[in-house]
């Protein structure tokens, strides 16, 4: 008799191979993900500059910069993306789940970071000097108003 079909272990062998597939596909999406997450954060932080060379360039300072409506939506994207909080206090650094603003008090200089979504150690910072860069191992420190 020559029965065609498959036996119980060649169907377990194929499903146990899609199955080892399957999870190196949705390991290289997670990488991916994250790797989106942060260009979302580097956009929305290399926006804030020109919106802040605009309010510069109309009051002559940066006051109220980290309030501004603009402003203030681009680190919402940002942290959107982080997954964490802006805030917007001088006095306090950065950590792996915000996004912080730190305007000085003479209103003269900003800087803005967010950790990154990838590896939550390294962070990203744009200040009004026209820096824009990592900063790896670290965070914007507190009271900070220029990019390490």
């Amino acid at each position: 008799m020559n029965k065609k079909g498959f036996t119980l272990i060649e169907l377990l062998v194929v499903i146990a191979i899609i199955g080892i597939l399957a999870s190196v596909v949705l390991a290289s999406l997670n990488s991916a993900r994250a790797k989106g997450a942060d260009a979302a954060i580097k956009a929305n932080l290399a926006n804030i500059r020109a919106q802040a060379e605009i309010m510069y360039d109309t009051n002559n300072n940066y006051s109220n910069l980290c309030t501004n409506a603009v402003v203030a939506g681009q680190t919402a994207g940002a942290a959107a993306a982080l997954g964490g909080t802006v805030v917007n206090v001088l006095a306090t650094a950065g950590t792996a789940s915000t996004v912080v603003c730190h305007l000085a008090a003479a209103n003269d200089a900003w800087a803005i970071a967010s950790a990154l979504k990838s590896n939550t150690a390294n962070s990203w910072c744009v200040d009004s000097t026209g820096a824009s860069k990592g900063i790896t191992a670290g965070y914007l420190g507190a009271s900070v108003t220029a990019c390490p």
